[in-house]
């Protein structure tokens, strides 16, 4: 199984971006059976949560800092996740990580609780 983001890149504060996590090495029926995840280390500091789009009912949650300025999505058609970013920060620069967990019982918001990684797309805010 294989995760490649792909749509970072250097923004100014207030910018939009659209991050993508393309999975391949799964079947169809795996992927949309699969929750997805964002997290972004920022130089310095901790990888950390961002969003969460449940498979299933799609399902959706987001941390503080974020909430209403980024979107989760995903098309199960084409084996891709997304992250919608606007009104963007110099606090938002980091590295963004998409994960994937195959049929999770409960929506997971931790590192430890997803199985693949992708090697992160670096997105920088600055004027």
């Amino acid at each position: 199984v294989q995760l490649v983001e792909s749509g970072g890149g250097l923004v100014q504060p207030g910018d939009s971006l659209r991050l993508s996590c393309a999975v391949t090495g799964f079947s169809g029926r795996t992927f949309s059976s699969s929750t997805m995840g964002w997290f972004r280390q920022a130089p310095g500091k901790e990888r950390e949560f961002v969003a969460v789009i449940n498979w299933g009912d799609h399902v959706t949650y987001y941390t503080d800092s974020v909430r209403g300025r980024f979107t989760i999505s995903r098309d199960n058609a084409r084996n891709t996740g997304y992250l919608q970013m606007s009104a963007l920060r110099p606090e938002d620069t980091a590295v963004y990580y998409c994960a994937a967990v195959t049929m999770p019982r409960v929506l997971p918001t931790q590192e430890h609780e997803y199985h693949y990684w992708g090697q992160g797309t670096r997105v920088t805010v600055s004027s």
